[in-house]
């Protein structure tokens, strides 16, 4: 998995996909760009490259992969999430998977910070609490709130 920042005006941004409301997984659902390893992919970090210029059109010489945090487990589907980090440039014209992605979202960290609270939500008739993140009428939960908890304490952490 990617997660791609840029920094426009002093403020850093993340790149998110929104997945199309008729898939039979994540339908409609807040992520970065991501997915399964390739047969053949030398890497997680080659295959988080691949997945980006699927998704969204980033090539992946446009990315300049900084770090790695720390691997996330799924509950649902019990797989293991690897997201690296990648700086790219602000102002990137997005091509969105047809097949896969409804829009692509670029939130800046302050916006997502601001909108976050450990809030009660339904998922398959199930309700549970747990940390999401709002930002206008996007939320953002589940591994991607998880993801995007660890950026943010990390980033925290280094302006100390």
């Amino acid at each position: 998995m990617l997660v791609p920042l840029y920094r426009e005006q002093d403020e850093v941004h993340a790149v998110f996909t929104q997945r199309r409301d008729d898939l039979r997984r994540h339908a409609g659902e807040i992520s970065f760009p991501g997915g399964r390893q390739d047969p053949g992919e030398p890497d997680l970090r080659a295959t988080a490259l691949r997945e980006a210029d699927e998704e969204i059109g980033l090539p992946r010489s446009a990315v300049t992969i900084i770090g790695a945090l720390q691997p996330i487990p799924t509950i649902a589907t019990n797989y293991a999430i690897y997201p690296f980090v990648g700086v790219i440039e602000p102002g990137h014209r997005w091509v969105p998977s047809a097949a896969e992605v409804e829009a692509v979202l670029e939130f800046s960290l302050a916006d997502l910070r601001a909108g976050f609270a450990r809030r009660r939500i339904v998922r398959r008739g199930v309700p549970f609490r747990t940390d999401t993140y709002v930002v206008g009428d996007h939320l953002i939960w589940g591994a991607t709130a998880r993801i995007l908890g660890d950026l943010l304490e990390r980033m925290e952490a280094a302006t100390r």
